[in-house]
């Protein structure tokens, strides 16, 4: 098979390849821009193997730096572009069941292959679009299915993350996995525990916004992975019925994905919510943000809209609960339009500072101080006081004498 035309990202890189080979030596693109560039999907990044050693890929090129060379990994620079090129490779001794003990320089294409998880990620491409098929990846490309190469038993031991990415890859593709590769996730799931948590989130994001999330679920839970993901264990009927969700394109990036867990996980207080995707390594923005999400979530689900809560959550936030009350089915009203209605969308917004309630309203530093102002907030971002100087001065001295 030969790709006629290349997606553009690989014309910058086909003269890197070219030189390689023109020095004795074989070079290929490699992994998932190759697999996706079959089916037609987008591609961000490219991958290249070669024959050559570290020091050979050095010789050739005059500006290299070293990224990853103890793994033959270098990075060449050509016309300001960096390209990664990594040397044919067999890998052993996978004592932490990720990362190999020891890495040894090849010469064989077929060896550096036989060493990838899946047969899909198995191929290689040569720079005239030539595709390098060892392992049937492009027969389970047309059945769409995900098959480890060789022994899926050896693929988990050595890399116990690619149980996960087999999940992930049936939601990214809607792919089905192999009945071979999929015992092999049954009989090892449990070597999932050795993996680090920001890794396995990685893939769970990645699955939770595939093109058919249904799928990569229904594998997560059949093959009990979900035994071995921080705080999942005892959720297994919700992690179904959000699993049973037909349309999920309504969810579009990570917040709307952990948003619609939490909810179908009844994880909805503000701590448990921090505790869980701490749990998980996620960042402080992204909890925040689900925070925030839930609180307008649970006010379309109780039908409690209020401005105030709206201006608290921010435009982020009302986008992501909007999204997710569409996916869970709840009917609501246009919550970025209410939004955008606010008098104010920012505290600094307010047309009086505590420095003007000192000078002419009499209150001095302290908690009253900010309470006055919180109240005077409240009332405009409710449209009950205009947001006028006079008109917060006289409501303030108001406030004051109302006690």
């Amino acid at each position: 098979m030969q790709i006629k035309k290349l997606p553009s990202l690989f014309e910058p890189a086909r003269p890197v390849l070219q030189k390689i080979e023109q020095a004795g030596f074989e070079a290929y693109f490699v992994g998932g821009s190759v697999r996706d560039t079959i089916l037609g999907d987008a591609i961000h990044d490219i991958d290249i193997a070669t024959s050559a050693y570290p020091s050979e890929i050095k010789a050739i090129f005059k500006k290299t730096v070293d990224t990853g060379i103890q793994h033959g990994t270098v990075m060449i620079l050509d016309h300001g572009t960096g390209y990664e090129t990594t040397t044919f490779r067999t890998e052993s001794g996978y004592q932490d069941y990720r990362r190999p003990d020891q890495v040894t320089f090849v010469r064989s294409l077929k060896d550096d292959l036989k060493r990838r998880d899946f047969t899909i990620n198995a191929l290689a491409m040569k720079e005239d679009g030539t595709i390098i098929d060892l392992f049937d990846g492009l027969g389970d490309l047309q059945r769409h299915l995900i098959r480890a190469v060789g022994d899926p038993e050896e693929r988990f031991h050595e890399d116990a993350l690619r149980m996960m990415r087999a999940v992930r890859f049936a939601a990214k593709l809607d792919f089905a996995i192999d009945p071979a590769t999929q015992r092999g996730i049954e009989d090892h799931g449990e070597l999932l525990t050795k993996i680090a948590v920001e890794r396995i989130e990685v893939e769970f994001s990645k699955l939770l916004l595939g093109i058919n999330p249904k799928r990569g679920l229904d594998y997560f839970l059949t093959t009990d992975l979900y035994l071995y993901c921080p705080r999942l264990q005892h959720h297994y009927q919700a992690l179904v019925k959000l699993s049973q969700h037909q349309d999920w394109s309504s969810i579009t990036n990570e917040a709307e994905a952990w948003l619609a867990l939490l909810y179908s996980l009844q994880i909805t207080g503000q701590s448990a919510i921090s505790s869980f995707m701490k749990d998980w390594k996620l960042s402080n923005a992204l909890i925040s943000l689900v925070q925030h999400a839930m609180t307008v979530l649970l006010a379309i689900q109780k039908d409690q809209i209020k401005p105030m809560m709206l201006f608290n959550a921010g435009r982020k936030a009302i986008l992501t609960a909007s999204q997710v009350a569409e996916f869970e089915e709840l009917q609501h009203p246009d919550l970025l339009a209410m939004n955008d209605q606010l008098p104010i969308h920012d505290r600094h917004d307010l047309a009086i500072d505590g420095g003007a309630l000192i000078r002419h309203a009499s209150i001095q530093p302290g908690p009253l101080l900010g309470k006055v102002m919180n109240q005077l907030l409240a009332l405009v971002v409710e449209g009950k006081v205009a947001n006028e100087e006079p008109a917060l001065l006289q409501e303030a001295q108001d406030l004051i004498e109302k006690g």
